[in-house]
């Protein structure tokens, strides 16, 4: 058919379809026990989509992670997790069947973003269920799975459950040596905020903060194993925070804290060892000013110093006593030179929080929220990183004669 007459040539162009993601690959799986709960966590090279559900019957969990892949098969479990079985239910959907030993409720799920020079996790923790059902809300921003004609996730988890786990060789699972255990103390909390900086920030939320930044550079090293007395907003009784180093065979006990005076020019850090009687009276005021924080617990006191006063008299190893003089030196001399501290830093006071015989233990005045240098600098994360780092050298020369480096 011939052209028309002005019309312009018609032009074509190969249409191209937009590339497809790049799946995500699982780099490591892994299963943590706690006391309390079983963590369940996935390193993957990108963050992804995923979706929760916990199932009654047979008691599993399963997960879906959407663009990701894994060729992970059938994997051993621990704590409430009995097996994990793994399957690619579409080209780009991976479904993961948790068997657990009990019905369980999800206390936590979440993909956490490439930080600390680590990749994209995605962590899932589990508890029992206190009813006799799962919880059964789904968690996660995936939608759900249209039917795949697949093997359903309760035939899979019916499957795990039933198959018998077989015992791991000796030689598989060889005893890791023991790591010290460090037990840090984030002073106050709950209905007892502690000292009131001048810039309005609360004593509590400065030292879980401190304890937190603490625990993440201590576990980095590879070296240690942290417990805290607390990590949320919560009230503890001193001799409570005290049983918490004792019951865990604790190497070393760090309580953190921060002072506060009438005096606005005073600042700088300082570090408590225990002692029945006071370095100096403002050591003995600190002293009971701290002490009398159990009240805001509905506490008896007189209890508790009855108690206190036969922990004190029964305070038989001397030796827990001079390591914890030992240690206290190390933090002194091991601080960064840009972070103040008081003209005699190290100190002793009856403090309860200090009152376990048989773990050395340390309380550190990080500085003044009284000051308004001191408040300002508690409520800087740079500040706490620098802090927690001096701590950290410490603890390495405590552990490691000659390794803690000296304050210049």
């Amino acid at each position: 058919m011939p052209a028309l007459a002005g019309a312009q040539p018609v032009q074509t162009a190969a249409i191209q379809a937009p590339p497809l993601p790049v799946p995500a690959q699982v780099l490591d799986a892994r299963l943590g026990v706690h006391p309390d709960k079983t963590r369940f966590v996935m390193e993957l090279t990108e963050a992804v989509a995923f979706r929760v559900e916990p199932q009654a019957s047979p008691a599993s969990v399963v997960v879906e992670l959407g663009n990701a892949r894994w060729a992970g098969g059938i994997l051993p479990g621990r704590g409430l997790v009995s097996a994990i079985a793994s399957e690619m239910v579409t080209a780009d959907r991976l479904r993961l069947v948790l068997a657990t030993t009990v019905p369980v409720r999800i206390a936590w799920a979440e993909v956490i973003p490439p930080r600390d020079g680590k990749p994209p996790r995605f962590i899932l923790d589990l508890e029992p269920s206190a009813g006799a059902a799962a919880d059964r809300r789904a968690v996660g921003s995936l939608s759900p799975l249209p039917g795949t004609g697949g093997t359903s996730a309760a035939t899979v988890a019916a499957s795990l459950a039933s198959a018998p786990r077989p015992p791991i060789p000796p030689k598989e699972r060889p005893k890791a040596p023991e790591l010290p255990l460090i037990v840090l103390d984030a002073g106050h909390g709950g209905q007892d905020p502690g000292a009131i900086g001048v810039n309005g920030i609360h004593e509590k939320d400065v030292t879980l903060a401190m304890a937190r930044e603490l625990r993440r550079q201590l576990l980095a090293t590879g070296r240690y194993r942290v417990v805290m007395t607390r990590d949320k907003d919560v009230f503890l009784p001193l001799r409570d925070r005290a049983a918490v180093a004792r019951s865990n065979d604790a190497h070393l006990f760090i309580s953190l804290h921060a002072d506060s005076m009438s005096s606005r020019k005073v600042r700088g850090l300082s570090v408590y060892t225990l002692s029945d009687k006071a370095s100096d009276r403002e050591a003995e005021m600190l002293a009971q000013r701290e002490n009398k924080a159990d009240a805001a617990g509905g506490l008896n006191l007189k209890t508790q110093s009855a108690e206190v006063a036969n922990i004190l008299i029964s305070l038989s190893q001397r030796e827990k006593m001079n390591q914890s003089r030992r240690f206290a030196g190390l933090v002194v001399s091991s601080l960064d030179k840009n972070i103040a501290v008081l003209p005699s830093p190290l100190r002793s006071a009856g403090f309860g929080v200090l009152t376990a015989p048989d773990v050395p233990s340390v309380l550190v005045e990080m500085g003044y929220l009284s000051h308004a240098q001191d408040a300002s600098l508690l409520n800087n994360a740079t500040h706490r990183r620098r802090m927690a780092a001096s701590l950290v050298r410490a603890v390495d020369g405590y552990f490691s004669p000659g390794a803690g480096r000296k304050r210049s």
